[in-house]
């Protein structure tokens, strides 16, 4: 589920809340990210979940609605079940693995706070997403596919509530809610009718290997600090340190630490990587500052010897 650009983000925010709080301890920084990196994965279950809250509220309505002696117009449809048996929704929501994941974790989220569900079904039933696909004719899995995904992206992810309810509860899930966002589309967009449910609760990392990458980074990045300044320095003469922004420094040093203490990851890898960190969370003049000192290490580090690289990919 997460990239290694994920957890390089996972990382880099990890030493900005040390460098903000002026907590030098390491012990509670390496917490502090196997926590974040596992609350990504709790983000996924909570998200996950609404799609299946929103199903059980449904199907709560269709039956309050067959014991009505007037129908309205949201009633009048040719099939009134037909949203309530969407066969991707009865996936979900009839997982017992994803249940259970929430059991466990006691994430009762929506039950405490089941407004926010109360919402989005409201907006859903007034989109004309919803309209059309409840008029028309009997759908097939790729149509009930389709409807979830629009529902989705039209309503459920750019809804401002739900935003403001995740942002409340952990501050790290202000990053998190669009990588969580686009990997569940994705995810979703490759459910079949055959999908175990094991599909939808895919691994938080790759493997353990991930996980060690990102405690080895944060750790030789953070121990090696005065060292890492001193080669930041050394290519950007015009500047003085307190001019390169809190951010900008971090992602320089993180590159810095990557290109000299894993060979095993290639150098264009490391340079696009950081850079496209940059670009996404500094300045555009700041990742045309970073790509020009990076790029100048980098072949100083070539030239010395000191860029030793190894494995397979490096070509």
């Amino acid at each position: 589920m997460l990239t290694r650009r994920h957890i390089r983000v996972k990382v880099m925010q990890c030493i900005y809340a040390l460098v903000q709080s002026k907590d030098d301890s390491l012990e509670k920084q390496q917490k502090f990210l196997k926590v974040s990196i596992e609350n990504m994965y709790v983000l996924y279950l909570l998200i996950l979940s609404l799609l299946s809250e929103l199903h059980q509220l449904a199907e709560k309505h269709v039956k309050h609605a067959s014991k009505k002696y007037l129908v309205s117009d949201e009633d009048n449809f040719p099939d009134s079940k037909k949203f309530v048996n969407n066969r991707l929704l009865v996936q979900i929501s009839g997982n017992k693995t994803l249940q259970n994941e929430l059991s466990k974790r006691k994430l009762n989220n929506w039950y405490l706070n089941e407004e926010y569900i109360k919402i989005i079904h409201k907006e859903m039933v007034a989109s004309d997403a919803y309209k059309h696909y409840m008029s028309s004719g009997p759908s097939g899995y790729e149509e009930d596919k389709e409807l979830v995904l629009q529902l989705f992206k039209d309503i459920i992810a750019p809804n401002e509530k739900i935003y403001e309810y995740f942002e409340d509860d952990k501050l790290t899930w202000v990053d998190d809610i669009p990588i969580v966002n686009t990997y569940l589309v994705k995810r979703l967009g490759k459910a079949k009718p055959t999908s175990g449910e094991s599909f939808f609760l895919p691994a938080l990392l790759k493997d353990q290997q991930d996980m060690e990458y990102a405690n080895q980074l944060l750790t030789k990045t953070l121990l090696n600090d005065s060292q890492w300044e001193k080669e930041i320095e050394g290519k950007t003469p015009n500047w003085d340190n307190d001019r390169i922004a809190e951010i900008d420094s971090i992602i320089l040093k993180m590159a810095i630490c990557e290109l000299l203490n894993f060979p095993s990851i290639p150098e264009k890898v490391t340079l696009n990587e950081y850079l496209e960190i940059a670009k996404e969370y500094s300045t555009p003049k700041s990742s045309i500052f970073i790509n020009g000192v990076l790029d100048k290490l980098a072949k100083e580090y070539k030239s010395t010897g000191r860029l030793q690289k190894m494995g397979r990919g490096l070509l």
